[in-house]
This record gives C-alpha cells, sequence and structure tokens, in this order.
C-alpha cells in the first residue's frame, strides 16, 4: 500500500508545477489538461474558459511522487491540516530547499538546531502549501 498526496491549486497547478521543477528539482511525470479528457467534464463540474487548466499531473520530487490538478478552477486553494516534509541530506541542501520554497512565501520556523536535527524549519510556499524541511541525522 501506498500513500500520495494530491493537491488541489484550484487553478494555479501549472504555476506550480513549474515552481516546483524549480525550486525542488521535480519531474513531470504526467500532465492532462480539461481539454484533452477522453470525456469532457460534468455540467457545473469546472467553470467556462478551463479548458487549458490541469485536470491532472503527476510529478516525481526525489523519490515520491505527487500528483496535482487545478481541481473546479474557482480560485480558493486552500491548503490546510497537513505539511509535506522534505527529508535533506545535509545542511546546505536544506538550506537551499529552504531558501527556493520560502521565495514568496511565508516562514513559518526558520531552519534552525533542534534536538532532534541539525537543521529543521517550516515554509508554508507561494501557494500555502506548508512544507517541513529537516536533515535527518545519521546513526
Amino acid at each position: 500500500m501506498q500513500v500520495q498526496p494530491y493537491l488541489f491549486f484550484d487553478g494555479r497547478c501549472e504555476e506550480a508545477v513549474e515552481f516546483y521543477r524549480h525550486a525542488l528539482g521535480a519531474e513531470v511525470t504526467m500532465l492532462m489538461r480539461f481539454k484533452d479528457s477522453p470525456e469532457p467534464p460534468q455540467p457545473g463540474m469546472v467553470p467556462p474558459g478551463s479548458d487549458n487548466k490541469i485536470m491532472h499531473s503527476s510529478f516525481r520530487i526525489g523519490d515520491s511522487t505527487v500528483m496535482a490538478s487545478d481541481g473546479r478552477c474557482m480560485g480558493r486553494p486552500s491548503f490546510q491540516g497537513f505539511s509535506l516534509s522534505l527529508n535533506a541530506s545535509n545542511e546546505t541542501e536544506a538550506d537551499r530547499l529552504f531558501a527556493a520554497l520560502a521565495d514568496g512565501g511565508q516562514v513559518q520556523m526558520p531552519l534552525t538546531k533542534t534536538f532532534f536535527s541539525p537543521r529543521f524549519g517550516m515554509v508554508a510556499d507561494r501557494f500555502g502549501v506548508a512544507w517541513m524541511i529537516i536533515v535527518t541525522p545519521s546513526n
């Protein structure tokens, strides 16, 4: 069994995917727009003029797959009650990832040394997705 995050950007998915490509080195493995669907969306599911919005996408960040969509394209994305955690291999990588995600976002806890990690911090990116960056100490 596998659990994969599926993020709904409510009209900003393409911008988000490009941001993660540059910030995190994400690799897009699948992208389908509403206009490319073999079946049209049910009436009322997406606003008129949303043909070029992303119906489904999938991208890899390291060994993990994240899926994303524009969803119903209502312009009100809401990411609450969860964080995505990135395990950095060292403090330099943690600093780089944190700075990239913080660009246009909001630092919730600056990167710092903690009792459980040489570097840990929390940030909400420019789309409101919460991230925790951690360097996992070696045994």
